[in-house]
């Protein structure tokens, strides 16, 4: 609960008891001799006055951290996967890969009927022929210009052809290569895994038209090829947790298909930023899934254990403000009780941790501050 839900339901008490005090006002003169006594910030109840009884309160107890617990979701690790798109245009002509698959690095994964690769082979073996007919050339002009037969300037030229044609056959081979082509034209693509590991995912049928521009458009990867074994964890932090939270902490991770098992990870990241929409501050971790029980997009709950911190620990709606300020009454004695100023430093399940102005054992209001907070001011207490 928040100090402002605790505010709300002693605000209803207030009102009980402001009704009870006027009440007594119009009564005799014997009940407005046992109104409370306010001396400062301290207030003094006649041992036989009424609303004492309805004045609760609470002992002030040491600072516990507790188990903090975020939920999240497993993803697979970024740094071990990869997301195939076509890199021409062409139909798929043979699935040669299925999930479930492990598969090696360069293993190809389906064959594809491209007349772009096979134009971009055209175009390197184009580029290729230009090479070797600049670097005739050159070797033609640099004789006629030896034997003072042809001017410097034509020499100069031929350089820079030779080198634009060597720069260009050497562009158009990288490419062909890169995607497994060679010195023969042909329209057959091997769609290739560039990492080794198990496939995890296939959007691609048999006779199904690619282009590649499917990427830009959000469309679904063709192939998912990924390291199961390594997972990330997703979590959403609230602004409370982001102090406790460091990278390299230990968290254990748990999931309603495991029921009592907990599985080791650490925090590998926290956001920079909080999400203007949610107010939560994204955290990522790893775990390790040698066993492969944990799967990808599985929902997880993460918990741990935050450091000790210094202070106490109060219910939360001992705790109410007044203008910038926290303050709690302290109850000195039986009907009599001091507004103390406090410092209060986050809450969690109820609890208020308070970092200054309290001792441990002593008693604060949780039940009718807000009243006795009304009866100061109706003295001029600040």
């Amino acid at each position: 609960m928040s100090p402002q839900g605790g505010i709300a339901r002693s605000a209803l008490i207030a009102i009980f008891f402001t009704a009870l005090v006027a009440g007594c006002n119009n009564n005799s003169g014997r009940e407005e001799a046992a109104a409370p006594r306010v001396d400062g910030d301290t207030i003094v109840f006649a041992p036989e006055h009424k609303q004492i009884s309805a004045i609760a309160t609470a002992q002030v107890a040491p600072a516990i951290g507790g188990t903090v617990r975020l939920s999240g979701r497993l993803v697979w690790d970024e740094e071990h996967t990869v997301r195939l798109y076509p890199p021409f245009a062409g139909r798929v002509v043979k699935i040669l890969a299925k999930p479930g698959d492990v598969v090696k690095a360069g293993q190809p994964l389906a064959q594809l009927a491209s007349p772009d690769f096979g134009q971009a082979q055209a175009e390197a073996r184009k580029s290729a022929a230009d090479l070797a007919a600049a670097e005739k050339n050159l070797a033609r002009v640099r004789e006629l210009v030896a034997n003072g037969v042809a001017p410097q300037k034509d020499l100069i030229a031929a350089e820079t052809d030779h080198t634009r044609a060597r720069a260009d056959a050497t562009r158009a081979l990288e490419r062909v290569k890169l995607y497994g082509g060679g010195e023969d034209v042909s329209s057959a693509l091997a769609l290739r895994s560039p990492i080794g590991g198990t496939v995890v995912e296939r959007n691609i049928n048999p006779g199904q038209e690619l282009r590649p521009d499917l990427m830009a458009g959000n469309a679904p990867a063709l192939f998912v090829v990924t390291d199961p074994t390594r997972l990330w964890l997703q979590l959403d932090a609230t602004e409370r947790e982001l102090g406790v939270l460091k990278p390299g902490m230990a968290v254990k991770v748990a999931t309603s298909a495991y029921p009592g098992v907990a599985f080791d990870a650490h925090i590998d990241t926290v956001s920079d930023f909080i999400d203007p929409q949610t107010r939560t501050i994204k955290v990522r971790g790893s775990v390790a899934n040698r066993d492969r029980r944990l799967k990808g997009e599985m929902y997880v709950t993460a918990e741990f254990e935050p450091p000790a911190r210094s202070g106490v620990s109060v219910p939360t709606k001992a705790v109410f403000l007044n203008g910038s300020r926290h303050f709690v009454f302290v109850e000195q004695a039986p009907g009599q009780f001091v507004r103390v100023e406090v410092k209060a430093d986050g809450e969690a399940g109820g609890v208020m941790l308070v970092r200054d102005g309290l001792s441990v054992g002593q008693k604060v209001v949780v039940d009718g501050a807000l009243f006795l907070q009304q009866i100061l001011l109706a003295k001029g207490a600040a």
